[in-house]
């Protein structure tokens, strides 16, 4: 499967994955103003529109044009009465036109009052009557009601107050990323990306304003999820809801700290589900069954949830599809393909971090071979260069009977047309789960039923254990 995806806080993999032999949990690394009359009349509020008006012209006069020429050096200006039915007044003159305008903006309070008298001693006699006919319409809302239930606003309102921005120094510079309070004693859940390369200090920036240092409860490289502690109780969590309960069309919620913004909100729907994707490398590659989505997703997003419309979180914000060449330095922003890790999947691995600092994850006990290009996937053998053993002694697969060279081309009953998806597929379960594999043999389909085992306690023969790099 290509690498056409990268964690919105980190650059995207510039290659893909090499051919060969893959561990079936994990896949391998993939790679000055003159002094003129004018200027005595000039004043720093005139200054101040000057300046203003360089946001997009040059100067400010170039906004509505050069003004006519002034006919006079004097710099007085007197209102003269006006007749019974006045002509169309002269231009103003140019050395006040600047300092009128910017009196206008500045002080649009006494400019309304000052105006409004100002229109009963000079305008018309019926000028009552003129503003009545003028009048626009007026809001009858008080703007306090309170949003509708199932609303955007109304999950917004809800949710800002439980997610959190997340701020780290490394090596390389600081980063910021998101996170969500998921226990009232100070427990906030991230992406392990997030605060991975952090040499220093954690900082947890509230709602509310306050600041606090994080310390880390645990992390999981090979989900990509971390949980943090703050010295702060009393606080609000969010409730990680079902994620299996969503359907594609569903509307979502994404809240977080894009680009350092905190406190955005985004919206959008579920465009797919339990999409295999595959971010960081090598050891630390991490595989999600992700749900995707067209909610807008932004460096800075990652560790945010992803929120139903009843306000329970279905997802961890976590990856991004990035287009050819794209990383954060240089644009790996929304294209409206989000992947987030499902809130079931989070639940159960933010428990363990909290309760041991570490989260057990699944495997079978066998490579897989990447290079295979045929129907399903095939178990690696050790004729391969690199492999000492396709399926490892006295495995979970092995026990089943799974042998050097077979093809997995189901898991319980899913179909698997690549390594990646075949990893996904297993990180789905837990350690002692049964999962039937179908495996095609001497052209026919065979079923067998695999108690899955934990990837830290089998050996590949290549002298790395579990999460140190073998699978």
């Amino acid at each position: 499967m290509s690498q056409l995806f990268a964690s919105p806080d980190e650059p995207r993999p510039e290659d893909a994955a090499p051919h060969g032999a893959v561990r079936a949990d994990a896949a391998e690394a993939p790679g000055t103003a003159s002094p003129d009359a004018d200027a005595d009349v000039r004043s720093a509020d005139a200054e101040v529109l000057a300046s203003a008006s360089h946001v997009g012209h040059e100067d400010g006069d170039q906004v509505f044009g050069a003004p006519p020429a002034p006919t006079e050096s004097s710099t007085n200006y007197a209102v003269p009465e006006a007749p019974a039915r006045p002509d169309r007044p002269a231009p103003p003159r140019r050395t006040v036109g600047a300092a009128i305008a910017v009196t206008s903006l500045l002080l649009g309070l006494g400019g309304g009052v000052g105006g409004a008298a100002a229109w009963q001693l000079w305008g018309p006699e019926d000028a009552s009557a003129t503003n009545q006919a003028v009048a626009l319409p007026v809001s009858v809302s008080g703007g306090s009601a309170q949003p509708a239930t199932g609303s955007v606003a109304a999950v917004a309102q809800a949710a800002l107050p439980s997610v959190v921005q997340i701020e780290v120094t490394s090596a390389t510079g600081s980063g910021t990323g998101s996170g969500m309070i998921i226990r009232s004693d100070g427990y906030i859940l991230t992406n392990n990306h997030v605060i991975d390369r952090a040499n220093g200090d954690i900082q947890v920036l509230f709602s509310d304003g306050y600041v606090e240092k994080a310390t880390v409860v645990g992390t999981s490289p090979a989900y990509d999820l971390a949980v943090l502690q703050v010295a702060r109780t009393g606080l609000t969590p969010l409730v990680l809801g079902n994620s299996d309960a969503m359907v594609v069309g569903d509307p979502v919620v994404a809240v977080g700290s894009p680009l350092g913004l905190e406190s955005t909100v985004t919206t959008g729907i579920v465009s797919a589900q339990d999409r295999p994707v595959t971010t960081g490398g090598g050891s630390t590659a991490a595989f999600m069954a992700a749900i995707q989505t067209d909610a807008a997703i932004n460096p800075g997003n990652s560790g945010g949830p992803l929120l139903n419309m009843s306000g329970e979180v279905i997802g961890v914000n976590s990856a991004v599809a990035a287009l050819p060449g794209a990383t954060a330095a240089t644009g790996a922003g929304s294209v409206g393909l989000g992947f987030a890790i499902p809130s079931n999947q989070a639940r159960r691995v933010a428990e363990e971090l909290i309760a041991t600092g570490k989260a057990a994850v699944p495997a079978i006990g066998a490579q897989l071979d990447s290079s295979y290009t045929g129907r399903g996937v095939r178990v690696a053998d050790s004729s391969q260069p690199g492999v000492s053993y396709g399926v490892v002694p006295n495995s979970p697969a092995d026990k089943a009977g799974i042998v050097d060279g077979d093809i997995i081309v189901a898991i319980d009953g899913r179909p698997v047309a690549d390594t990646n998806t075949a990893i996904v597929r297993i990180r789905t379960y837990v350690p002692g789960d049964e999962v039937t594999f179908t495996l095609e043999r001497g052209g026919k389909d065979v079923d067998v039923k695999v108690t899955l085992g934990s990837l830290d306690s089998l050996d590949y023969g290549d002298g790395t254990v579990g999460n140190n790099g073998s699978q």
